[in-house]
């Protein structure tokens, strides 16, 4: 049964990656449907789009994942701490080596200092790593990101373009935290149609993201026809470091192989929905909203295939059943 749920998982994923593939290459061959529609500019779409995600999100929590945090303390506070100290890092870094435009630098680095999201659960779940794990690192990390996403930008990304500090706070607990209470409140008042809210929820999710990225990509269509290339390799690279880095940082501090792979998912993947809405509230989406863009698609490829090569690599020894209700949740995502 068991194998079946994992089964159907990774191809639910691999369906996604694929319609946020196509969805790139038909805005980028036919932009005009995905800029406006009678006049209406499509771009006013994505924070709403974001805010019903992240509602999605918060419908499918509830407080017992947050017990991870007082169970595995440690596990739980490298997993944040590599994945806010090695992307914003690796971004900082791969902005100033490949000399970009300086909006479309600021959005490699954006995308560094965002916050993991629902994928990692996935992808951890298809790879037999730690889920409980992987839900508590998403959902603390997703609650910290108005107060580190802001800081880090301004620190890293302040050489690039201005930053408003509170602007941004603000932005981000509208987009995020605001939706993630309401979901958390509606999951505890409706507990009992949870299963179906589970159900419904990612899908929308899936199908609000893929939309989202064909958006961007119409709107910086021109800026990615000059830089594309260069910056699907930059955020590739971003993305597979992010992978290993994330990975041996937890060997280094002791982890178990379950765990490692964990962290090494939630470093190596990131929120880009979050931070295209961040770039649409900055008037910015056509070109600090581009590497988030095509962070989406790199990420769900790269991430499908390491989960699916883990998950034929069982670890030796599992720490956790991933039969628990909280990864029950993760196999819905």
């Amino acid at each position: 049964m068991k194998a079946e749920t994992n089964e159907r998982s990774s191809y639910r994923n691999l369906i996604y990656t694929a319609l946020i593939i196509v969805a790139v290459v038909v805005a980028l061959t036919f932009p005009g449907p995905f800029t406006e529609i009678n006049g209406f500019s499509l771009k006013k779409l994505i924070v709403p789009l974001l805010q019903i995600i992240m509602l999605g999100m918060g419908t499918t929590m509830s407080i017992k994942d947050f017990e991870g945090v007082i169970q595995q303390p440690r596990a739980v506070f490298i997993g944040v701490s590599c994945h806010f100290l090695i992307m914003p890092l690796l971004g900082f870094t791969l902005a100033n080596v490949f000399s970009f435009p300086p909006e479309i630098a600021a959005g490699v680095v954006l995308i560094g200092c965002s916050p993991s999201g629902l994928a990692s659960n996935v992808m951890c779940f298809i790879a037999k790593a730690n889920v409980p794990l992987s839900i508590t690192i998403t959902t603390l990390a997703t609650l910290l990101a108005p107060f580190l996403m802001p800081a880090l930008m301004k620190l890293l990304a302040g050489q690039f373009i201005e930053i408003s500090l509170w602007d941004m706070m603000i932005h981000i607990t509208q987009i995020v935290i605001v939706p993630v209470v309401v979901g958390l409140i509606l999951n505890r008042i409706f507990h009992k149609s949870a299963v179906m809210i589970n159900r419904v929820m990612p899908l929308l999710s899936m199908a609000g993201i893929v939309l989202i990225v064909a958006i961007i990509t119409a709107a910086g269509r021109d800026s990615l026809l000059t830089v594309g290339w260069t910056l699907a390799l930059c955020v590739l690279i971003h993305n597979l470091t992010g992978f290993t880095l994330g990975y041996w940082a937890a060997r280094l501090f002791g982890m178990d192989e379950q765990s490692c792979r964990t962290v090494a998912i939630e470093v190596g993947l990131q929120n880009g929905g979050l931070a295209s809405g961040i770039a649409v509230q900055m008037g910015k989406v056509a070109t600090v909203g581009l590497a988030p863009a095509l962070f989406g698609p790199i990420m769900n490829t790269t991430g499908s295939l390491l989960a699916t090569y883990w998950s034929q690599h069982p670890p030796k020894e599992i720490a956790l059943d991933n039969t628990s209700p909280q990864s029950m949740k993760a196999q819905d995502a």
